[in-house]
């Protein structure tokens, strides 16, 4: 295949589908890499891909995702600066109107560009970054892009949003079952990333794991001491002190975010979610430690229905 910036190949790594979509890649033109066997997840797959790739830049794509025609050619020039190695772009939900989840979670994709320390699962890379780190760690079962990008830093390398569109998601997250699930997974990311680097001069999402914990555990420990509170002395003030405190912090998120979106509606269901959000993901950390001290590992968190 041709480009104005030169030929390229496409690479379809496929983990174990059953809808026919090798076949259909392969009959498009694409070189398809099956994984048959042994522990499947997202690291794995992207270090079967560009390691039979030949060159000198990989793009990287979700199976969710569409790539927005444009942005390989502006992200290239960017790399004419030899400490680049990653350039990525800005991705936005396909239906935001498809569910609640959709519209809300479609705030998180929205950042300011600039240099960044990570970036996520669609991203253009220096092949020799990709070489010199080793690649994706295919031990995570998520987070793999954070930890992948610590190692590329601390190597010197450069990591740059750029303000253009890259891509178009479908997070397809259609129930509250979906949406705490893939906040759970969120969190055993939190916990088994940041347990890699906690001992080192440069942490990664040690910060963030801690925190969890705080808010997770206050969130936990409110809700039962309000409603130990009000069965005790048969008064709801403890309830609606506790309502009143959680509301007040839903807000001021709301209001920090407000760049994010016109919308106060939006931006209060935006605060809510980074709120509830921290219970399923202390849950993940749970998970992570617990599988831990058993000395075993989790398989992969699914939260899309197949």
């Amino acid at each position: 295949m041709s480009h104005p910036f030169g030929s390229f190949d496409v690479i379809y790594v496929d983990s174990c589908s059953s809808d026919g979509s090798a076949a259909r890649a392969a009959a498009l033109g694409a070189t398809v890499v099956e994984l048959r066997s042994g522990r499947m997840c997202a690291a794995r797959a992207r270090n079967a891909g560009w390691q039979i790739a030949k060159a000198p830049f990989i793009l990287f794509l979700d199976g969710d995702t569409v790539l927005e025609s444009g942005f390989v050619v502006r992200a290239l020039p960017e790399f004419e600066n030899p400490q680049m190695m990653i350039v990525y772009g800005n991705r936005r939900e396909l239906d935001c109107n498809a569910s609640v989840y959709n519209r809300i979670m479609n705030l998180d994709w929205i950042g300011a560009p600039g240099l960044q320390d990570s970036c996520g699962g669609d991203a253009l890379f220096r092949r020799s970054a990709l070489e010199i780190a080793g690649g994706f760690n295919p031990e995570l079962i998520a987070g793999e892009e954070p930890e992948l990008c610590r190692r590329i830093r601390s190597t010197g390398g450069l990591i740059l949003r750029i303000d253009t569109l890259m891509t178009e998601h479908d997070l397809a997250i259609l129930t509250w079952r979906q949406y705490w699930r893939r906040a759970v997974r969120t969190g055993h990311a939190f916990a088994e990333v940041a347990s890699l680097y906690k001992n080192t001069d440069h942490p990664i999402w040690l910060a963030e794991s801690r925190r969890n914990v705080l808010n997770g555990s206050l969130y936990c420990g409110g809700v039962v001491a309000a409603i130990a509170g009000t069965a005790l002395t048969h008064s709801w003030i403890f309830l609606v002190v506790f309502c009143a405190l959680v509301a007040i912090r839903i807000l001021r998120t709301a209001t920090r975010f407000r760049w994010k979106s016109s919308s106060p509606w939006i931006l209060i269901l935006y605060g809510l979610h980074s709120h509830i959000q921290q219970i399923p993901i202390l849950l993940g950390q749970l998970k992570y430690w617990m599988n831990a001290m058993r000395r075993s590992r989790a398989e992969l968190i699914e939260y899309k229905t197949p």
